[in-house]
């Protein structure tokens, strides 16, 4: 009489999964990090990009498009490219920390240096000259 713990099928439904498991591990601790071709990604609440090319690449081209022009299909993203509504500092401060219309607010999950670095790679990126810099502070100002 052959008895449950005997039954093969028994022992691979458990080596099959901790085999599966220890691949897995072992590919993860096999990972060296982020690289100059892999930049390092966002996890959690908060973003960890700190320029702000890294944080338009990583949070904003999503929506906007890497050459900032905007789309349009499921709902309208407006074109950051030669914007002159950016010409005023405090008005794309104001947009990435509160939101507006489709856009969500940014404010809990950057930083004001970050706010300040992705707001200034805009105004001076994708056909926008906008010398006047946002600084953390305006961006702490902006936020009470």
């Amino acid at each position: 009489m052959i008895q449950e713990s005997d039954n093969p099928r028994n022992a691979l439904s458990i080596a099959v999964p901790a085999a599966l498991a220890l691949l897995s591990f072992m590919a993860y601790a096999q990972d060296t990090g982020p690289s100059a071709s892999r930049p390092a990604l966002s996890t959690g609440f908060r973003f960890a990009e700190m320029t702000g090319e890294e944080l338009f690449a990583n949070v904003c081209q999503g929506c906007h498009m890497p050459d900032a022009k905007g789309a349009t299909g499921a709902g309208t993203y407006p074109s950051l490219a030669g914007n002159s509504n950016l010409e005023a500092g405090g008005y794309p401060v104001t947009v990435v920390v509160n939101g507006q219309r489709g856009m969500p607010r940014f404010g809990a999950m950057l930083s004001d240096d970050q706010v300040a670095a992705v707001v200034n790679y805009v105004r001076t990126h994708f056909g926008n000259n906008f010398s006047d810099a946002v600084t953390a502070e305006d961006v702490r100002t902006a936020r009470r």
